[in-house]
């Protein structure tokens, strides 16, 4: 049976009890309308902390003015129940009066430079500065000792590992790996508005990531390999936001520089936005 709690002392209580005990605290943050790529994380933080909790908050600080928030899915019961199935303690559920209770408008906010101003932070002008910020917050009220985010967002991965390494969080930080279909497709909570011929293509995102892959290894040109990967997409009917290959740090490598390499993609089919990313070395020429 997993504990919900939406009030913060109450939160802080059960926290408190458990850190008396010397219990270590394992934290998923999660925007809730949960899938099988969520409760992966919830088994790797169980691996390594004896209590976990899952946040469920739908955060209106990392939604631009023409995104999708009231239109995001909220299923509170099916994501208590899924994070009971996969092993979750607790579930933590604020109120956006909770989480900010001097409004959104005038929180606190948190910037992590440089690593938010490129590929989704170019697009997305302010997403970045509301992950960063309730991040912030959900390490202040939980205080775990190990949080679990998952490889799909790699940029949000990307500026949370700057955040905790800057303000010194004390916490171990867990990268899960990416969760996919058995056609290659990502799992997401967007995948549910895709229709059904828009889900026969969606798969050509990670099948393009991997020929990125292959084309670099093969010695292409890496400017040929990105422009390549987007005439591909736009055939299949997407509308490519970038298509790119960059350093673990998301910087454009060198030509001839070898090693770590991260491909992503962000695309648009339908009305749908889906975003994907497969990390590859780059051995010796």
């Amino acid at each position: 049976m997993i504990d919900i709690v939406h009030d913060l002392d109450v939160l802080r209580a059960r926290i408190a009890g458990w850190k008396r005990e010397g219990l270590r605290i394992g934290l998923v943050p999660t925007m809730g309308n949960l899938h099988a790529g969520h409760h992966s994380l919830v088994r790797l933080a169980r691996g390594y902390a004896d209590r976990v909790v899952a946040s469920v908050f739908v955060n209106p600080t990392q939604f631009g003015p023409h995104e999708d928030f009231d239109r995001y899915p909220r299923t509170p019961e099916a994501d208590a129940a899924g994070l009971a199935e996969a092993g979750c303690d607790l579930m933590w559920a604020p109120t956006v009066a909770t989480m900010y209770p001097f409004g959104p408008e005038a929180a606190v906010r948190m910037h992590v430079p440089g690593v938010t101003e490129v590929l989704e932070g170019a697009r997305r002008p302010g997403h970045f500065d509301g992950v960063a910020t309730v991040v912030s917050r959900l390490f202040l009220q939980v205080q775990p000792d190990v949080a679990a985010f998952g490889r799909k967002d790699y940029q949000q991965l990307a500026v949370i590992r700057h955040l905790v390494r800057d303000l010194a969080f004390p916490l171990e930080l867990l990268a899960g790996a990416i969760v996919r279909d058995a056609d290659g497709l990502a799992l997401s909570s967007r995948n549910q508005y895709l229709a059904a011929h828009e889900r026969r293509v969606a798969p050509r995102l990670y099948a393009t990531l991997q020929a990125m892959r292959d084309g670099l290894r093969a010695g292409l040109a890496r400017e040929a390999v990105e422009a390549d990967a987007a005439r591909t997409l736009e055939a299949a009917g997407f509308e490519v936001d970038y298509a790119v290959v960059r350093t673990p740090s998301l910087q454009a490598p060198a030509d001839g520089d070898r090693g770590e390499r991260v491909a992503l993609l962000a695309a648009r089919i339908g009305r749908t936005r889906l975003i994907d990313n497969l990390e590859f070395e780059l051995g010796p020429g």
